[in-house]
């Protein structure tokens, strides 16, 4: 386990608005309560409750990684209107103390899943 510091800094910091993700035209995720999360020099993550996240569209899959700053992360797939992308989802459920703000919450990847702020408060999305 590493910890964040002056070499590989990691912030996590509530996201200001609202975020979505959507995938194949439905809205997957829907929050005012998101949690961005900015390591070092990668681009910024934004991290969904799954209280505001259609979990009904997502399939757990066996993939996991290691990061050596956050933790064991598990993976779903995202599923929608027919189209199907594999492990394009991350979780980290029990994350490294120092990353204990993003425990449970969901990340999508943004090459798969567009993930956008929009002005307006979250409505619900059915889950």
């Amino acid at each position: 386990m590493k910890t964040p510091g002056p070499d590989h800094p990691i912030t996590l910091e509530p996201a200001t608005g609202r975020w979505c993700a959507r995938f194949a035209g439905e809205v997957i995720a829907d929050s005012s309560a998101a949690v961005i999360l900015r390591e070092a020099s990668y681009p910024a993550r934004v991290y969904f409750p799954r209280a505001d996240v259609a979990m009904q569209h997502l399939d757990r899959t066996e993939a996991t990684t290691h990061c050596p700053y956050k933790g064991d992360a598990a993976y779903y797939s995202v599923r929608a209107n027919g189209a199907m992308s594999e492990s394009a989802v991350w979780t980290y459920e029990q994350p490294y103390p120092a990353m204990a703000g993003i425990a449970g919450l969901l990340s999508f990847y943004p090459d798969r899943v567009e993930v956008y702020e929009v002005a307006e408060p979250a409505v619900s999305i059915g889950v």
